[in-house]
Parts: structure tokens; sequence; C-alpha cells
């Protein structure tokens, strides 16, 4: 039985010690092997799909096209040096292919291209990870984050997660959920984490998380443009991280990426894609996910029961994928300003005119962090209850669970009279069932700050005292028009947070511990922390302590879209 022993500091002794043993680890090693698998899988899988040599040659056509619209308007430093030579060797091959009179002769031609450019993809998208530089990563991140948070904290918070299991240690950084069953589970089957995501710091808060818990190392898709940074690309190529270029559009690409995560997740490689897609640009929890890799566990979980089926293996626990949400709380975050600009710009088009977007710089992210070191800024990340790919918790053996405790055989829903049948309609709307049970856990395992709160009400406030205004009417508003009398906010934000208080006893959201503290050292601890890291404050007290004001609309309604999603705006 595995022993969930921990420090004094909350971190875990490993589930598995020895590096060598973890999936990710066994599937660097066999790199080029999988990359060929890879290939001919997706290769296979996009013939079949077309239909037949013509089509395949028009899908072939408009990878082209979009390539070379890629190449000519989007370059990254990061894009191969060949990159315009091998697109256009592919029109030559495309041209001389539609001359030749034999149907035969096309279909060969057309099936070798294909698969140049599945290769090529594949070598793109499949990551390494090496054991010393994991090592050496793992000595930065922990003496960093013990200066930064001095400690963790695996807390069951006052007013916190319900999931937590002790008190908090102190920590600035506090883990909430269940570690001993996500430590259990990661060795009965295959963890898939789906996180919100907020900033670019996401990945690297849920790597230390990872660590600190002694979960085995994950892989997990890094946009390309992250690697134009030669800092961030030497790690990040070595320590499990799959490449994702959301330039590319074409059906070719997609399929090969949605290959990789369906067959790596079938090798048992523990996993962690964000379902949103991008960071957030508007600051809410994600509403909607991205169906695409949320598949490839629904096809990889039939496949599992499959091959447990041929090897005379109950399918109850055999090859199960464990879905775990994993909400991440920042009282501020590093990227808002651009993050809500964009958001504004693609909403409002012609109503919305300003901005300039940045990329955080090494020197932006650095500073932010130093923020949470002197500023004492709280961060949560809480993991949700693991489940299975239709929603339903599990237990410590990985079984799936009923409403009622009992023990479901999910096998059954991929069957159709008594076989195992594949059926892209049916496990599309399986997909979708399971997204929408995502959606749920992120907005019931949401932690409530104390800065979410007093953003919420007092930009609600005065969409409501100006609501002859458009919201773009709102975000120009004057200084003098941005005034709320201290005592009527007082009252509002008392009112909705007893609100929050009943939602949270009926299991519908978590709370920070300030939300419970008096009500004004609740909206001092809000305003303390509230986009400190910003030179323009979103939300301002008055010297005089008479109003509210907001020296940055934008921001406020950035962080005020935290929490949408509940309904609380109609009590304002």
């Amino acid at each position: 039985m595995l022993k969930h022993e921990k420090n004094e500091k909350g971190i875990y002794n490993p589930v598995m010690p020895n590096i060598e043993d973890w999936p990710i680890h066994k599937l660097s090693q066999e790199r080029e092997l999988f990359i060929e698998q890879l290939t001919d899988a997706s290769t296979k899988h996009l013939t079949a799909m077309a239909g037949g040599a013509e089509n395949l040659h028009q899908e072939i056509a408009k990878a082209l096209y979009l390539e070379r619209i890629r190449i000519k308007t989007e370059p990254w430093a990061v894009d191969p040096p060949d990159d315009k030579a091998f697109w256009h060797k592919v029109n030559q091959t495309l041209v001389e292919t539609s001359l030749s009179t034999s149907q035969q002769d096309r279909s060969e031609e057309n099936a070798k291209v294909l698969q140049q450019i599945i290769a090529r993809y594949a070598n793109e998208i499949v990551g390494r990870f090496e054991p010393s530089i994991y090592h050496r990563a793992r000595k930065i991140l922990t003496s960093s984050f013990a200066q930064l948070f001095n400690t963790i904290s695996t807390p069951r918070l006052f007013g916190g997660s319900k999931s937590g299991k002790s008190k908090p240690l102190g920590g600035r950084l506090s883990l909430v959920g269940n570690a001993e069953l996500i430590r259990d589970l990661s060795l009965k089957g295959t963890l898939l984490i789906v996180p919100t995501h907020f900033s670019n710091l996401d990945s690297v808060l849920i790597g230390w998380a990872i660590q600190a818990w002694g979960l085995p190392s994950v892989q997990y898709g890094a946009g390309l443009n992250l690697f134009n940074s030669k800092f961030f690309a030497y790690f990040m190529d070595r320590l499990g991280a799959y490449k994702v270029d959301r330039r590319k559009k074409n059906s070719l690409y997609i399929e090969t990426l949605k290959m990789y995560s369906r067959m790596t997740l079938q090798k048992g490689c523990h996993s962690l894609f964000f379902p949103g897609g991008t960071r957030a640009r508007s600051g809410q929890i994600e509403t909607r996910l991205k169906l695409g890799l949320l598949g490839t566990a629904v096809d990889a979980q039939r496949l599992n029961f499959v091959e447990a089926i041929s090897n005379h293996q109950p399918t109850s626990t055999a090859g199960k994928i464990f879905i775990v949400p994993l909400v991440l709380n920042y009282h501020f975050v590093l990227e808002a300003n651009s993050l809500i600009e964009e958001h504004l710009r693609r909403r409002g088009k012609e109503s919305y005119y300003i901005i300039k977007s940045d990329f955080p710089s090494t020197r932006k992210m650095t500073s932010f962090i130093s923020q949470f070191l002197w500023k004492k800024s709280e961060v949560f990340l809480s993991f949700g209850k693991p489940r299975d790919i239709f929603g339903y918790e599990v237990n410590k053996e990985g079984e799936s669970l009923d409403k009622n405790g009992n023990v479901v055989d999910i096998s059954q829903y991929f069957t159709t009279d008594g076989k195992f049948v594949a059926d892209e309609q049916r496990d599309s709307e399986y997909t979708k069932l399971l997204s929408e049970v995502i959606i749920k856990d992120f907005y019931q395992e949401n932690m409530v700050l104390s800065s979410h709160l007093i953003a919420f009400v007092a930009f609600e406030m005065l969409l409501r005292r100006h609501n002859r205004l458009d919201l773009y009417g709102v975000l120009r508003l004057h200084e003098e028009d941005r005034r709320i009398p201290y005592d009527t906010f007082i009252e509002t934000v008392d009112k909705i947070r007893n609100v929050l208080k009943t939602m949270h006893d009926n299991d519908q959201v978590n709370l920070g511990t300030a939300i419970h503290s008096d009500i004004n050292r609740l909206i001092d601890h809000g305003l303390r922390n509230l986009g400190v890291y910003h030179s323009k404050k979103p939300l301002v007290r008055s010297k005089s302590g008479d109003y509210m004001s907001s020296e940055d609309m934008n921001l406020l309604y950035y962080y005020h879209n935290r929490l949408l999603g509940y309904e609380l705006e109609k009590l304002i």
C-alpha cells in the first residue's frame, strides 16, 4: 500500500521514486520510434478521413495554402530555417502530381507527400524528457519557491475546499484537494489534469504543485511561441513539453496533434492540457472548452478497454484515464492589462479603441514574482475530485462510482450488442458531457478571494449607476463618475458575501479565509491584494475614506469578471 508521507513543509515523498519508471521518461527513451508510430497512425487516419486520392490532394493543397500564409504573415524565430523551402517543394510536387495521367501515380505521390508533412509535424510536436534537466529544474523551483512562499500548505481552509485534508501551514501558496486520492490514482491509471488558464505563470505553478505532491512528471502542451525565448525553450524542450502551434489551422496538423494526445494517453503518460485552449482574456473562468484534445481522452479510454478485453483483463479499472480539474486562483495576474485589452478589442471591434499588447519578458515575470515575496499575496491551486471520462467520481482503486456509491463498469458505454464499436458521433456527445462536468467543477472548486469580491461589487455598482451607457461607455467614465459611496459599497459587499457563504455551505463554491473576516478587514485585505503589481490600481479608497474609485477601469472589469457565472449580479 502506498504510504502518503510528507515533511513539515507539506512536500510528499514521490509515489514512484525511480525516475526511469516514469511513463514520460520511457516515452522519451523511445522518441524516434514513437515519432514513426505517430506518423504512420496519423497518415492512415487522414487517408481514411479523405476517402480518396482527389480529396487527399485537396487537403494537402489546403494545408499548403495556409502554411504559406503563415510563413509570410506570422514568421517566428523558432520556425525551422527550411520552412519556406519545404513548402515550396510540396507545391512543386503537387503541381507535378496533378499533371500525371495515372491515378495510381497520383495516389502514391499524394501518400508520400502526406507522410512527409506528418513526419515534419510529428518531429515538431513530440517533446523530450531529460532526467538531468528535470533534477536541475526541481532544485531551482524548490529553492525559488521556498524563498518566495516560505512554505506550502495543503489546507482544509476555514471556508475553503471541503476536499482538502489538513490545516494550513502558513504558506502563501496553498494546494487544496485530496492529494492522497490523486497520488493513489497515479499508480492505478493515467492522470489527465485539466486546469483553468489565466497566466503564463500557470504552468510553472502547476509543475511545482505536481512535484510537491510527489507525482510523476506530466507531459503538457506549450505554445510554440514560448520557444522563441531561449531560456524557456531550454527547459520546456527537455521537461516533457510538447509543442502546440496555434498558427497552424490545417486539418493535417490538427489531426496529428490529436493523434499524439491519444497515443500518449494510451501509453499511460500522465498529461496536462488547458481545455480552454489559451489564457482567459476576459478574466472569467472558462464557460466553453475546446473539445478536440478532450475528445482524445474518450478515444484513448475506448481503445484501452478494447486492449484490456483482448488481454483478458477486467475493464472496471484496466487502462483507466482519470480527469482531474484544477482551478488557479490569483489576487493579481501578470498579463491582466494586455489580456483584457485584447478581449475588449475582439468583442467591441469599432466600439473599443486602444492599445498595445505585449508578451511578458523575463524581466517583467521576475518583477511580477517578486510582488508575491514583498506583498505577501496568496495563490491557491484547487484540485477538484478526480473523475472518469464520463464524469463519475472514482475511489482509490480507480473504480467509477455512481451517485449512490455503486461501482459502474463504464466500458459498457462503448459497446453495441456486447461488442466494442467505434462511433464518432456517440463519442462526440460523451466529450460534450465531459466538458460540461469539468466546467461545473471549475465553478464549484473556484476559491473566491477578497480581491475578486470587491472588484465584482464595485464594477457592478458602476454598471447600475450608469445603466444608460454600454460597457465601453462605462469603461471610459471620467474619474469623478467612478466614485462609489463607501457606506453603500460596504453594505453591498456584505450582502454578496452572505450569499457566497450560503453557496459555500451548499458546495457551490469555495471561499478564501479573508471572506469570513470583519467586513472592513475583508475590504482592506482585498484592496491590499487587488492588482498590487499594476501601476494604476483597479480599486482604491479615497484618503477621506468616504468613497471608492478606480484608477484603471479595464483592470477593474478584468478582476470583476472572475465572479461572473454565479448570477450574483442580479443581487446588486
